[in-house]
């Protein structure tokens, strides 16, 4: 066996379709084995592998046990030369395979070796290379002396910055999204050290690779795509803690005496420093657009004032100080508690959202005003100035940084996507049909051929006029079909393109996703046919309330009540799941097959079917139920199959 390629999944199915689809055109003409991992996933990714990849080596482990021990899992048995741990977030080229076993082959002493990496829209991903975070490069990484000064070979050594990302390097450390390792280097130096449970085990494997006596190698003469979808957003409290904990195992390890002190210190440092900056951009995220615009209200409100008095009254101070120091400031806060609640300090900003708020805000505030004490009522027209200026202020300044681009300020204009669709015109059809049957507000501005020979209809030019096509036709998105054009076309199309602010998407063969990232920072951008209605926020929402009520009417009345049930315990046990979210009272049908490509919702006590008792159920009107559940979703309709499958409430 030549290859053994080795992916740790869990819980992105939609991108673990699309990385094995490019692996099997990778692996052609290669011998090798390929084995998924699964990390307990609950999105459907066991079904996917069994009903569309049945000939690969599943690993189905039931429960979470880390990146480190699931690639240990598959590597023990792994029969391959050479072994290739990659994640499910790649694509991989169809010459990647043969190109690294040929540099491999051709450099016995190179122990490990990484790719170019670029991410959803063909940005180049600097941890393709990487040096050893000692100490001092580490504290450069950390207060940021390494983004300041990349060129700099003292400063830019976390990701050798100052090295060429097109030139085959050596270097200290690989990424995890794609390990290539000499199955000879493993047994010598050992597998992936499982103390590590995310993060850092790459580290450790490629310096214990070095010291192995082997060399680590950058090799960009092949290039993969890393949607770089993590479970744990950058930035993050929760991030910061795996990561830099992970450095400290990675130092007691490795670095002895003084130095391993001197690096602990430093990490422990940087946790409370990077925790503390990331507490405080939070917040300053969360509060300096209220503060903002309590200062734009309260500014307003003393030229108004004054000028009211003036023109009413015929001087400037007949209200009390007290008005301005105490009663406006009341008034701010009810306008900004107004627009909060009307979702008005939502991002992408919604201008309709902003008025209602301050709208709703003023009627808080003239009922209030019409209860209060006459010695508090000072003035209904200044409410009504002051509501006038808010909404004329507000607004104003929110349109023009909207014009400045500024992004937290962004309008939700609901931007209809101008999109085309490369691929032969049978399959091109075939993803408008899907692209159709999804909630993405959509334009499509035609099909881009492979070549000549393939000019179907709504045809706009062809893959080589890619670049000319997009300006001509203002198209902001790309939709590949993998079944027609290679994962290397696709990365070039990419990588030519980076220029232009293009998204990118790519439709995977015989499948009901499209699928892609536009930025590192994103777990992936997905359409799905449109049988999500139980997947809106909303329908979760009020889900959740009616999990939430009924347990607590059934514990209520459980002394009554639990005499009725022959199992006690598991309706007790039932109530209390459901209490805490581990289960729903009314979920899918949950057998095998039944509810793939649906959206994820937790294990149910009751089921659809509760609602035919009598009957006798096939696959296929199971599964059409699980499918009218899940597109027509509506709260009456747990209450019915709570109503009339009580009986069933302890199994």
């Amino acid at each position: 066996m030549k290859l053994s390629v080795i992916i740790v999944n869990y819980n992105v199915k939609h991108f673990l379709e699309q990385c094995l689809h490019s692996v099997y055109k990778a692996a052609i003409g290669i011998e090798t084995e390929i084995f998924v991992v699964d990390n307990n996933s609950v999105d459907g990714s066991a079904q996917l592998i069994r009903e569309k990849f049945p000939n690969l080596h599943f690993i189905e482990n039931k429960e979470n046990v880390g990146f480190s021990r699931a690639n240990n899992q598959a590597i023990r048995i792994a029969k391959g030369k050479y072994i290739l741990l990659l994640n499910p977030d790649t694509v991989v080229e169809e010459d990647t395979f043969s190109k690294v076993i040929g540099f491999m082959e051709n450099h016995p002493d190179a122990g490990g070796l990484g790719v170019k990496m670029i991410d959803g829209k063909g940005a180049f991903l600097p941890e393709s290379k990487r040096g050893l975070p000692t100490p001092w490069v580490a504290f450069y990484k950390i207060f940021g002396l390494s983004k300041i000064f990349p060129n700099s070979r003292k400063f830019g050594k976390y990701h050798l910055s100052y090295l060429k990302e097109d030139e085959v390097h050596e270097i200290d450390v690989l990424a995890g999204a794609f390990m290539l390792m000499r199955k000879e280097t493993l047994d010598k130096v050992g597998l992936l050290d499982e103390t590590f449970f995310m993060y850092g085990e790459d580290i450790d494997l490629s310096y214990r690779i070095t010291l192995g006596g082997y060399k680590n190698c950058y090799f960009p003469k092949t290039t993969i795509i890393h949607y770089k979808g993590e479970s744990t957003k950058k930035g993050s409290l929760n991030y910061i803690r795996f990561f830099y904990n992970a450095m400290i195992i990675f130092a007691r390890k490795h670095f002895s005496g003084g130095k391993a002190g001197v690096f602990v210190f430093l990490i422990q440092m940087a946790i409370y420093f990077r925790a503390f900056i990331s507490l405080a951009k939070r917040t300053f995220a969360n509060i300096y657009l209220p503060v903002f615009d309590a200062v734009l209200i309260l500014l307003g409100f003393l030229f108004i004032t004054p000028y009211w008095e003036t023109v009413h009254f015929g001087k400037s101070d007949y209200y009390p100080p007290e008005f301005i120091k105490i009663v406006v400031p009341v008034y701010i806060v009810i306008w900004l508690l107004g627009i909060f609640f009307s979702g008005g300090y939502k991002i992408p900003v919604s201008l309709y959202k902003l008025v209602r708020g301050i709208f709703w805000g003023s009627i808080s505030i003239l009922l209030v005003y019409s209860l209060v004490d006459e010695r508090y009522r000072f003035s209904r027209a200044l409410i009504l100035l002051g509501s006038l200026w808010a909404v004329f202020s507000l607004v104003l300044f929110r349109l023009i940084f909207h014009l400045l681009r500024i992004k937290k300020f962004r309008l939700d204009t609901k931007r209809t996507k101008r999109i085309a669709i490369v691929g032969h015109s049978k399959e091109a059809a075939r993803v408008k049909q899907l692209l159709e049957s999804t909630q993405i507000r959509s334009e499509l501005a035609g099909f881009i051929a492979l070549d000549h020979s393939d000019r179907g209809q709504n045809y706009i030019g062809q893959l080589d006029q890619l670049s000319e096509i997009i300006r001509i036709n203002r198209i902001n998105e790309i939709i590949f079909c993998a079944e027609n054009i290679s994962s290397a076309q696709i990365i070039r199309a990419m990588l030519d393109l980076t220029q232009l602010d293009m998204d990118y998407k790519i439709a995977p063969p015989e499948s009901i996703s499209i699928i892609g990232s536009n930025s590192i920072h994103t777990a992936g951008d997905l359409y799905v046919v449109n049988v999500n209605a139980i997947s809106k926020q909303s329908n979760r929402r009020n889900k959740r309330i009616f999990d939430i009520l009924t347990s607590l009417f059934l514990l209520v009345l459980s002394p009554v009540i639990l005499w009725f049930f022959e199992n006690k315990s598991h309706f007790m046990g039932n109530i209390f799941s459901v209490f805490k979210g581990k289960k729903t009272w009314v979920g899918y049908i949950s057998e095998p097959g039944l509810f793939e490509n649906l959206p994820v919702i937790k294990n149910g006590v009751l089921n659809p079917a509760n609602l035919f008792a009598e009957l006798k159920l096939d696959a296929e009107k199971k599964s059409q139920l699980n499918m009218i559940y899940a597109k027509d979703y509506n709260i009456s309709t747990d209450f019915e199959i709570l109503q009339k499958g009580w009986k069933n409430l302890d199994i």
